[in-house]
């Protein structure tokens, strides 16, 4: 079999009677966390923009879009997706070579869900399935540092994940992997130096493509089948060489996922816990503060220091500062927080700010960089202007995998993302539904999504 069909029938066998109690439980808590973070997008500008733009095109209502309306599945997918992500506050693995958010697969999961009246079993399994070959991905390919971006392991984790939704056979699910992945090698570009909107978007315009691809294998198009191992094929022009076991059918990666505790890259989470720990410790004033330094592993410097991916000291919208770690710890430090608040422009754009945020140097540390995935350390110094310095080492934070936020914590999480635009009664009837998610169909869950508030115009 070419990879592609195994990767296939790797997708087909997945069921929900395989999923352990441990991963059923991490599905739930997920779900829940990707819902929040969903909803409290639904007010973003540009959000606003790609509503208006499914508005005016249409399509047949198949598919619900969160906050009510509907469109085709494609549509659906990108939506929502977009909202998924556009917080930058979902879940996240820390790959050994890749980052990703894996949450992203939930959009195109939904719209391909209801579009197939499927249940929650079936959502379930599906999801796992789709963090298991995204996450597995990330461990063995080097494809960021080949300059492609997240949505090179996404293709084939929400290709297979909703081709397994919709039921598709073995032989149409590798042909949707081919056409999906050979359509798709997103460049590394979109987060690096400054960045912009499409940062937020790019999964979704994958999400897109993948549920057109899908239909179309559905319908019998085909695809090519040696779509990695094939001259001129992802091995050779994209990835390099990387081998995956896709005959170990366990689907336990999603209990290696971290969430964020904090509106901010991934790998910045240690950082900022670690400067609100000081900054409470020893009642720092931010006005007294002559020079910050960050030592970081390898890949938190690459993304969010002064590493390839570019410095991030000149700062002046969303999408910069939360990928930028000068940023998001001055403005914790000078805050005591770090929620969506933290991004409006102004206070992107507010002199203290500025000012602290030169004060940040950060450095590659060879040690933390060993510790890594297994920790995500971070060691942060504060040098006051009087000389003196306080310091502190974290080795995680709550969220990491290592140290699991518990249920009621996500609860509380998705209750102040969610508060502004959804009713005391229907955030109790979300919460509800995906903890008997096991219970509900995709429709039932679609059904309370849109009943969220949109933003008055």
């Amino acid at each position: 079999m070419t990879v592609a069909e195994q990767l296939a029938a790797f997708a087909v066998q997945s069921d929900y009677e395989d999923l352990s109690e441990p991963v059923r439980k991490q599905v739930k808590t997920l779900v829940l966390d990707t819902l929040g973070c969903a909803i409290g997008s639904i007010a973003a500008e540009p959000i606003a923009l790609i509503r208006e733009q499914t508005e005016e095109f249409g399509g047949k209502p198949l598919c619900t879009l969160i906050g009510g309306g509907k469109t085709t599945p494609e549509q659906a997918a990108f939506l929502n997706t977009s909202l998924i992500r556009y917080l930058d506050f979902n879940d996240g693995y820390m790959g050994t070579h890749a980052t990703c958010h894996p949450s992203d697969n939930l959009g195109t999961l939904l719209a391909a869900g209801e579009y197939a009246n499927a249940d929650g079993k079936a959502l379930m399994t599906s999801l796992a399935l789709a963090y298991e070959i995204q996450c597995r991905i990330c461990d063995a390919s080097q494809f960021e540092y080949n300059g492609f971006d997240q949505f090179t392991a996404g293709a084939y984790a929400v290709t297979s994940g909703a081709s397994r939704i919709l039921e598709l056979d073995a032989e149409k699910t590798a042909n949707a992997i081919a056409i999906s992945g050979v359509r798709q090698n997103p460049l590394f570009v979109t987060r690096v130096g400054q960045i912009s909107h499409w940062k937020g978007f790019a999964y979704a315009g994958g999400a897109h493509t993948v549920l057109h691809s899908i239909f179309l294998a559905k319908r019998g198009i085909t695809g090519p089948l040696e779509l990695f191992e094939g001259q001129s094929g992802v091995f050779g022009s994209v990835t390099g060489k990387f081998e995956l076991d896709w005959a170990d059918t366990k689907l336990d990666k999603m209990r290696q996922v971290s969430v964020k505790r904090y509106t901010a890259g991934l790998h910045s989470q240690p950082a900022v816990e670690g400067a609100l720990d000081l900054r409470k410790k020893y009642n720092i004033d931010p006005s007294t503060i002559e020079r910050i330094d960050i030592g970081l592993y390898e890949r938190a410097f690459f993304i969010m220091g002064s590493g390839k991916g570019g410095a991030r000291d000149h700062v002046r919208d969303k999408e910069t500062a939360d990928h930028s770690l000068p940023y998001v710890v001055s403005a914790a430090l000078l805050d005591g927080q770090l929620m969506p608040e933290q991004y409006k422009i102004e206070r992107i754009l507010s002199n203290d700010i500025q000012v602290l945020l030169n004060k940040v140097r950060t450095f590659a540390s060879d040690d933390l960089t060993a510790r890594y995935p297994a920790e995500a350390a971070t060691t942060i110094k504060i040098t006051l202007v009087d000389g003196s310095s306080v310091d502190i080492e974290k080795n995680a934070y709550e969220g990491h995998f290592s140290c699991p936020m518990q249920w009621d914590t996500i609860v509380d999480k998705f209750t102040l993302l969610t508060k502004p635009h959804t009713s005391e009664s229907l955030r109790k009837e979300i919460t509800d539904s995906v903890s008997n998610l096991e219970s509900i169909s995709v429709r039932d869950i679609m059904a309370l999504l849109a009943q969220v508030d949109l933003p008055k115009t």
